[in-house]
């Protein structure tokens, strides 16, 4: 079981689609069983005679919903990207674990992140999903229900790994030091071409680079307006929409081009000449 924390979002959509493995859609309605756990919080809010099954858009919007009702809070670095995403994959031979295992997981890597603490009432929001084989995606708001905001533990990624050992343990799964890792060999320096490579993929990187944190703003904003009254708030949504675009059309020039570069770094190697059999007389 090997977790992942992916670089906070402003909004939500991005990691609840990388997580359905489609876009959010306002009229899909996400089954029982894809919610596989989520945060206590959400029973007291949520009338039993409400409907049990709510679309891929409305658990983006209960994400969501923080961000919006506490417009000024931020992290001590003066931070608003409030969306925590964290993904688990289990090893490719691993057995296909039940609804209650997937929940238990998910429960334990929210408490290791501290986003759960038993009998606090005013903590973060958060849904784990599993909607895509051997893989649970947790999906969390860092503005607590009081509106402060929660800072993740320093080591967060060491005591998610100290728990997802632990998880492996005890639900009998393949551990990851079981699984073969490639002989590390030494590496030739690298070319001017490889190096821009590089680059050019850090670039184009769809959680990390600067690209996507502003393409991020721009979609965020959008949404925002198109919510508004008015036509002015439509158009201007539409047109960052197209902005949005652009930049996501950018991003895959820049990746396909570090391709290119790439490949032009690490031309095939050769096929090896024939060799002549050399008879000595004993």
């Amino acid at each position: 079981m090997i977790p992942r924390l992916n670089e906070r979002t402003h909004a939500p959509r991005d990691p609840l689609a990388a997580a359905l493995g489609r876009p959010v859609s306002p009229d899909e309605g996400l089954a029982e069983h894809a919610i596989v756990a989520h945060w206590p919080g959400l029973d007291y809010y949520t009338p039993d005679d409400e409907q049990k099954v709510w679309r891929s858009i409305q658990w983006a919007e209960h994400l969501e919903g923080p961000y919006l009702e506490h417009p000024f809070t931020a992290s001590p670095n003066d931070d608003r990207r409030a969306i925590l995403h964290l993904d688990v994959r289990l090893h490719p031979d691993d057995r296909e674990l039940t609804g209650p295992e997937w929940s238990e997981t998910a429960h334990r890597l929210a408490r290791a992140a501290g986003m759960e603490v038993p009998g606090d009432e005013n903590g973060c929001r958060w849904i784990a999903v599993q909607a895509q084989p051997a893989r649970l995606d947790l999906i969390a708001s860092l503005i607590r229900h009081n509106g402060t905001w929660h800072t993740p533990p320093a080591d967060v990624l060491r005591r998610l790994s100290d728990e997802s050992r632990r998880i492996e343990q005890d639900l009998r799964l393949i551990p990851v030091s079981n699984t073969p890792r490639p002989q590390a060999a030494s590496r030739p320096t690298p070319t001017a071409s490889a190096q821009l490579a590089t680059f050019l993929t850090q670039l184009a990187d769809d959680q990390t680079s600067p690209l996507a944190t502003v393409r991020g703003l721009v979609e965020h904003t959008a949404h925002r307006l198109a919510h508004q009254p008015g036509t002015a708030g439509a158009d201007t949504a539409r047109r960052l929409e197209l902005i949005a675009r652009r930049l996501h059309a950018i991003q895959q020039d820049l990746d396909t081009t570090a391709a290119h570069l790439s490949d032009a770094a690490h031309p095939a190697a050769a096929p090896p000449a024939a060799r002549h059999a050399t008879h000595r007389t004993l």
